[in-house]
Formats: C-alpha cells, sequence, structure tokens
C-alpha cells in the first residue's frame, strides 16, 4: 500500500489519480508516475475529497489556475461565497482557495469540499483567529497544529503553510527594510506573532509535526512566500531570496516524508525580472511546481489588477511557472464580487493558455487553430463554443446585428475575411 501520490509513485505504483490526470494530459501514466516520484509534478487530492476530479499541477502540464474566495469580518455572507463557488466550477477553475478568516468556518469549508470536483486549499493560520476568538498572541503552537489537523480531516487538498519566515528570515528583513513591508496577510500574522510572543513560527520550529499531519491525509504543502514583494519597488531582495532558499530546504525534508510540495512566488514585479525569478526558484526549490500570485507587474493600476496580473501570469508561465492564483479587478481594494470573480478567472485563463502555446503543451495550439478555422468560416456559434467565454462575446454579437449574416458591424461587407473566402471561390465580392 501507500500513504501518499509521492510515495505510490516511488513505489512505482500507479495510482487511479495518476491515471485520470495522465488521460486528461494526454500524457503516458508511466511518465507522470515518474515526474511525481521526483516532486516536480503533484496531483493535491485529500483522501477525504470524495468529490474531486483530480488534476496534475507541475512539469509539462497544462497551467492550472485559483481562484480565492471566502468570508471578512466585513462582508460575511457564505451563501455569496457559495454562489462564488459554483461560478468557478462552472468556469472549470482547477482550484478553490477559502480564506475566510472570520466566524465559524467549519460548515462552509465542509460544504466547499463535498460539492468541488476542483482541488480545494486553505491558509490554516487565516482561520486560527476566528476559531479560537482570541487575540493573535494568546493562541498557542498547540492550537495553529489543532485548526491545521481539522482542514485535514475536512477534505482539504492543500494548504498553504508560511513555513519559510522564521527568527532568522525575520531578522533579514527589519535589517533590511522596505517600501511595502510584509503583504502576505499569513506571513504578516506569523511574523507578528513571533515578535508578539518572542517564540520561533511554530510552522518552522515543528515542520515535521506539520509533515506527519499531511502525509496522513496525503495533503499537499503549498510553502507560502511570506516575504512576497507587496511593490515592483521591492521584488528580488534579499529577504525574498533568503526565504527561497530556507523554503528549498524544506521542499527536501517534505519530499522524505513523501509529502507533495509547490512553492508560492512573488506577488509584485517588473517585467524584466519576472524570467529570472522562475528559474530561480525551479532551481532552489529542486524543480518543485511554482504557484504565482501575478506576478502584477505596474502599482499604478488599482481596478484593473487582473489585467497587471494577466500580463505578470503569462510570461511568469512561459518560464516555468506551474500555476496561477487568479487576481480580480478588487485587489487591493475590497471582497470581490462574483463579476470581479468572473473577470479575475477569464484573465488568468487567457494568461494560462497563452503560456500554454509558448511551451509547447500538448493540445494547446490545437485549439487557437479551431478557433482560426471557425473564424475563416465565419461559423459564430462554433467560435462561441471555442471561446474561454462564450458567454460575452455571443452578448456582443447579439447587441448588434449587421445587415448580412456574413459580416459583422465593424467591417460589414468591407470584412476582409468575407471577401477573400469570395474571391478565393472566384466570386464578385460585392461591397457596396
Amino acid at each position: 500500500m501507500y500513504t501518499t501520490q509521492m510515495d505510490a509513485a516511488k513505489k512505482g505504483i500507479i495510482t487511479e489519480e495518476m491515471k485520470t490526470v495522465a488521460r486528461k494530459e494526454g500524457f503516458h501514466a508511466e511518465e507522470l508516475r515518474k515526474l511525481i516520484a521526483c516532486g516536480r509534478v503533484i496531483i493535491p487530492a485529500n483522501k477525504n475529497h470524495k468529490s474531486i476530479d483530480p488534476e496534475g499541477i507541475g512539469e509539462g502540464l497544462r497551467t492550472k489556475i485559483n481562484v480565492n474566495l471566502g468570508i471578512s469580518k466585513d462582508c460575511c455572507n457564505f451563501d455569496i461565497e457559495l454562489q462564488k463557488a459554483r461560478k468557478a466550477i462552472e468556469l472549470n477553475a482547477e482550484a478553490i482557495m477559502d480564506l475566510s478568516s472570520f466566524g465559524k468556518t467549519r460548515e462552509f469549508r465542509k460544504q466547499l469540499v463535498g460539492m468541488s470536483p476542483a482541488m480545494i486549499g486553505t491558509v490554516p493560520v487565516y482561520d486560527a483567529v476566528g476559531f479560537y476568538n482570541k487575540e493573535l498572541k494568546e493562541i498557542t503552537a498547540e492550537e495553529f497544529f489543532e485548526v491545521v489537523e481539522r482542514h485535514a480531516e475536512d477534505g482539504v487538498d492543500f494548504m498553504t503553510v508560511h513555513a519559510g519566515i522564521n527568527r532568522e528570515t525575520a531578522r533579514r528583513f527589519k535589517e533590511n527594510g522596505r517600501l511595502t513591508n510584509i503583504v502576505s496577510r499569513g506571513g504578516s500574522l506569523l511574523f507578528a506573532w513571533m515578535e508578539l510572543t518572542g517564540n520561533e513560527n511554530p510552522f518552522y520550529e515543528q515542520f515535521d509535526r506539520l509533515l506527519d499531519i499531511f502525509e496522513k491525509y496525503d495533503v499537499t504543502v503549498s510553502l507560502g512566500d511570506a516575504l512576497r514583494p507587496g511593490s515592483i519597488n521591492d521584488s528580488t531582495d534579499a529577504p525574498q531570496i533568503q526565504e527561497l532558499i530556507v523554503l528549498g530546504e524544506l521542499t527536501k525534508r517534505a519530499w522524505d516524508k513523501n509529502v507533495q510540495v509547490m512553492i508560492e512566488g512573488p506577488g509584485h514585479m517588473a517585467i524584466n525580472e519576472i524570467a529570472a525569478n522562475m528559474v530561480l526558484e525551479k532551481r532552489l526549490c529542486h524543480g518543485a511546481p511554482f504557484y504565482v500570485l501575478g506576478p502584477i507587474v505596474t502599482d499604478v493600476a488599482p481596478g484593473y489588477d487582473h489585467i497587471t496580473s494577466a500580463i505578470g501570469g503569462a510570461i511568469a508561465a512561459t518560464y516555468g511557472a506551474d500555476f496561477l492564483c487568479y487576481v480580480t479587478p478588487a485587489e487591493h481594494l475590497r471582497l470581490p464580487d462574483i463579476d470581479d470573480m468572473k473577470e479575475g478567472i477569464i484573465a488568468s485563463k487567457i494568461a494560462a493558455h497563452a503560456a500554454d502555446i509558448a511551451k509547447g503543451i500538448k493540445g494547446a495550439r490545437e485549439w487557437d487553430y479551431k478557433m482560426s478555422e471557425a473564424r475563416r468560416n465565419l461559423d459564430w456559434n462554433r467560435m462561441f463554443e471555442l471561446a474561454i467565454d462564450g458567454e460575452k462575446p455571443r452578448k456582443y454579437r447579439e447587441s448588434s446585428k449587421p445587415e448580412h449574416e456574413d459580416t459583422c458591424t465593424m467591417c460589414g461587407k468591407m470584412c476582409a475575411v468575407r471577401n477573400m473566402n469570395r474571391v478565393l471561390k472566384g466570386e464578385d465580392i460585392n461591397v457596396l
């Protein structure tokens, strides 16, 4: 028998989850097994998540996207968050992270796991404050681990744990200084906890205990980037890189216990630094899958950060990122509503697919070929079927009808596609 997908892969066992992912990706199952055994591909699939339709993340596979949702103290309607979850599933997001940070969230989390074929992620440190209804400094290390175990029991497939911010990396941060300090919510909470209590980060200090929980349920550890840059001014600085080195060391320790790993990466970063950061992560973290927020490539576009993020995400995935966390137009401004969420999902899916074309992922170019074929044939319904989001183009088409069905109201009978089709058949184009 085996304990985790990685354990099975090391033992030469091809699991049902591996077979499913291999079929989806057009891979040979044995080839996929080898990549899982060495940590370059993961299949986050908690043993207790019975409704999951497994997906793989990592080398040679399609770039996947994650959708964040969950309540806060100021916006605490779980029904709305469930609506968002259903929409994310409808739009084929591969992962949903429940980032709820207020109230008794377990009922919501269980409902989400029960209904979702997408993999589910959480950040347990967010939940600890609300669950225990205590001030941060009063929460004990034991209580942090109790929350982790509860999330694992509930079927969460991957958890973000900011184990790389320890007393030493925190010292480096304080000595270097930053324009925007620590912008990771989980990272800032653990930094504050260490400062207030004088203790070491329990997830770093007792990392083996964390791994024991994750191995038991086959939870993937997503090693969080507590020191990710919150502005392009702070990107690729010493604290960010030092934390990445620590994450690489923790990756090997996780693999020794057959726990699957992915690494979380930078938030804000100028375009010209992205490729180098992807190489750094893959080298320092031994080829583990890379999960990035953005990167957001400029700080001056609030309300449009789904676009700044998609630009960065496409570049990051082209150069090695495997998993994109969506960003919505509401980033930095408010909790996203369902329309914001949809905009963020579509932008991230565009970025992921653009990168898959560049990486030569199986089937990526074929999708575009089919769309171009439909455009050449002026087959509107086929275009809508093939579109990442068929609803929006269909609405545009219906809102402004042309005189002739084989044109649109932009060019009318001067349509280049229409006229080339006719001329090449020897027909009169008749543009008046």
